[in-house]
């Protein structure tokens, strides 16, 4: 192309209002700049490495989940689109409600090209609609049961004695621990009791049951509760007032000999540095033994209506998160996120053993154990639910029986679902 051409092809662009520059660019909103920040910036750089040189985003980092939110719900409300971004990222169990209420909101993303058979089916249950793909997963909410293995062999236990062993041995070997060491085998936020949810889960089983809450009468539910009340009572299990109790005070604080949680718990454990080499990770206790499996959070990247290059926007995404190994390498290495996508996982970079993790290739193993995850049944009163059970929990610990406390928060979040 001779220089002249070059200069009309400029001039006609500035006189349409449109350069070349604006046409590959995308805004991308989400929160935490130090992790899903890293993951976004490490996709830019794969995608202008790779595939366009000329490709930029116009990356907002928001304070939380909750600014996405609310910008969503004030657009669709006012039916003016056009202040949103090109993509968003958005919480896994908030978006199917966003989606039914707000269907004009987002892109059907089906014809993305990306092989959505590589990703595990329970994290795409939250972003596929009436069987429609909408989203593109980010970062793995796959939990992690952690534990101290030296602090286990002080009491004659190794990680293997620990995988695939049942809640009540779980108990037994939590006392031992306590008994030698002082340390509790695990803590959790008591005003935002996760435990509840993700010990369902690897239960196969959900708090809900045809959209309506499954509390009274779940049989697996009321063990499960009895578990964690004797957990405490035995002071294997410390419910924090808060979360930052939960993190700072017991396991920054290296008040534990075992976390479990989703795996991006993993930085908050890492900063003990005084215990690097000393934790290894396996999978989560059931009720009757056998290897548990559960997530907890999680998030998808969106592209909303107002997206005015959705060809570059599903391109971008398919490209990257859709499978690329050199945006998920970076993404870990610069900013903890673990790879949804199967084949991903199998790069050299998440073979590695992790020094913190006692050589454990912790990474790899995540990826694998978030194949195995089952799907339950999700619902927008998520959060309602953890609260009333939480709840519970705490009357029960004060001297309720389990089943009318169970029955108390059944109808406490029937009337919050105006059922």
């Amino acid at each position: 192309m001779t220089k002249k051409l070059v200069s009309l092809v400029l001039a006609l662009c500035l006189v349409l209002g449109v350069s070349a520059a604006m046409a590959e660019k995308l805004s991308i909103t989400v929160w935490d700049e130090n992790f899903n920040g890293s993951a976004i910036k490490a996709a830019v750089a794969d995608y202008k490495a790779n595939v366009d040189p000329e490709f930029d985003v116009d990356l907002t980092i928001v304070s939380g989940s909750s600014d996405v939110e609310n910008d969503i719900t004030l657009a669709a409300s006012s039916g003016d689109y056009s202040n949103l971004p090109d993509i968003v990222l958005f919480q896994d169990h908030y978006i199917q409600r966003y989606v039914l209420d707000y269907p004009d909101a987002w892109k059907n993303i089906d014809d993305a090209g990306i092989n959505w058979d590589d990703f595990g089916a329970e994290k795409l249950s939250y972003s596929t609609v009436n069987g429609v793909h909408y989203g593109v997963p980010v970062d793995n909410g796959t939990v992690i049961m952690a534990y101290r293995v030296d602090l286990l062999e002080q009491c004659g236990y190794t990680i293997a004695d620990m995988t695939g062993i049942t809640w009540d041995k779980f108990l037994e070997v939590g006392k031992e621990v306590y008994a030698k060491t002082g340390k509790a085998l695990l803590s959790m936020d008591g005003s935002g009791n996760d435990l509840p949810y993700m010990m369902l889960q690897a239960e196969g089983e959900s708090q809900f049951k045809d959209g309506k809450a499954n509390i009274a009468g779940n049989e697996k539910l009321a063990r499960i509760i009895k578990v964690i009340c004797d957990m405490v009572n035995e002071h294997v299990l410390i419910l924090a007032n808060d979360w930052t109790g939960y993190t700072n005070e017991t396991i920054m604080q290296d008040q534990v000999a075992g976390v479990m949680n989703g795996n991006w718990i993993i930085p908050t454990m890492s900063q003990v540095t005084d215990n690097s080499g000393k934790w290894q990770i396996t999978t989560m206790p059931t009720l009757d033994g056998g290897e548990g499996y559960a997530a907890n959070g999680g998030s998808s990247l969106y592209i909303t209506a107002n997206c005015k290059n959705e060809e570059l926007a599903k391109k971008f995404l398919a490209y990257t998160f859709g499978g690329s190994t050199e945006t998920y390498d970076n993404a870990l290495r610069n900013g903890g996120v673990i790879t949804c996508c199967i084949s991903a996982g199998k790069s050299a970079v998440y073979s590695e053993g992790v020094e913190f993790f006692n050589g454990q290739a912790v990474y790899s193993d995540i990826v694998a154990m978030g194949a195995n995850v089952p799907i339950i049944e999700q619902n927008d009163f998520h959060y309602t639910v953890r609260t009333s059970i939480g709840n519970a929990i705490q009357n029960i610990l004060n001297g309720a029986d389990v089943e009318s406390a169970l029955q108390e928060a059944q109808e406490q979040i029937d009337f919050a679902m105006d059922i």
